[in-house]
């Protein structure tokens, strides 16, 4: 594994010399005291393992795709906005946006994450092990989120095809979210994902799956009232 000091570095020098590495046939690359900067590992599109050893800031490993990032610290805002494919796992708590936008791949958050949690996800995994803010979920495409603790306000707001498991209490569920049962199937699915990927949460008994109600795929004249709720 190849060992790189972020210390006294600017992020454009950091990310150059990641990228340098790769170029050299690196595959393993270890970065010490990352200090909380920001953009950190971004734009990487090659099957590398990326470990940061301490937290990082705004939207580490945006816009990749293929990479493993181990972040042994917690994360700011937009961690792995827009992610194509490949592993993000934080093992501490992650800002606002993580997982924003993202198309494919894994993103597991040990700790809590804040507001915002997979807006517009277009497919791919999130997980979370503690709690999330509010508006989770929102506007959601495709893709499976998470959440084995609490959920905040505004819930899976305006959701499409994608679905959420939630293992404690939902504080509001957003417009045109419902609670449906899940199958024997897919809870069995779910306890291999966390099992997979937090086995300290694969005990939780009863996770409950919130789905679209789907009133807002379509415009109807007769659901005025929660379109302009909506919008």
């Amino acid at each position: 594994m190849a060992a790189l000091d972020c210390q006294g570095q600017t992020t454009r020098e950091i990310n150059a010399a990641i990228k340098s590495l790769i170029a050299q046939g690196e595959s393993r690359l270890l970065l010490r005291n990352p200090a909380a900067r920001h953009n950190l590992g971004v734009g990487i599109v090659q099957p590398v393992e990326l470990e940061f050893a301490g937290s990082v800031g705004y939207f580490c490993a945006g816009m990749i795709a293929g990479p493993t990032v181990e972040i042994a610290g917690s994360a700011g805002w937009g961690l792995a906005e827009s992610m194509m494919e490949g592993r993000v796992v934080v093992r501490g708590n992650a800002g606002n946006g993580a997982a924003a936008s993202i198309r494919g791949g894994t993103v597991v958050i040990h700790g809590d994450a804040a507001a915002r949690l997979g807006v517009s996800l277009k497919g791919g995994l999130v997980l979370v092990g503690g709690n999330c803010g509010y508006m989770a979920g929102f506007m959601a495409q495709k893709g499976t989120l998470v959440v084995c603790g609490d959920v905040g306000e505004a819930f899976a707001d305006s959701m499409y095809e994608a679905v959420c498991y939630v293992g404690g209490s939902i504080g509001e569920l957003g417009n045109d979210a419902v609670v449906s049962e899940p199958s024997t199937a897919e809870l069995a699915v779910l306890v291999e994902l966390l099992a997979e990927h937090l086995p300290e949460k694969s005990a939780i008994p009863d996770f409950k799956k919130v789905v679209s109600g789907r009133k807002l795929w379509n415009f109807n004249k007769q659901e005025r009232a929660l379109w302009r709720e909506a919008l």
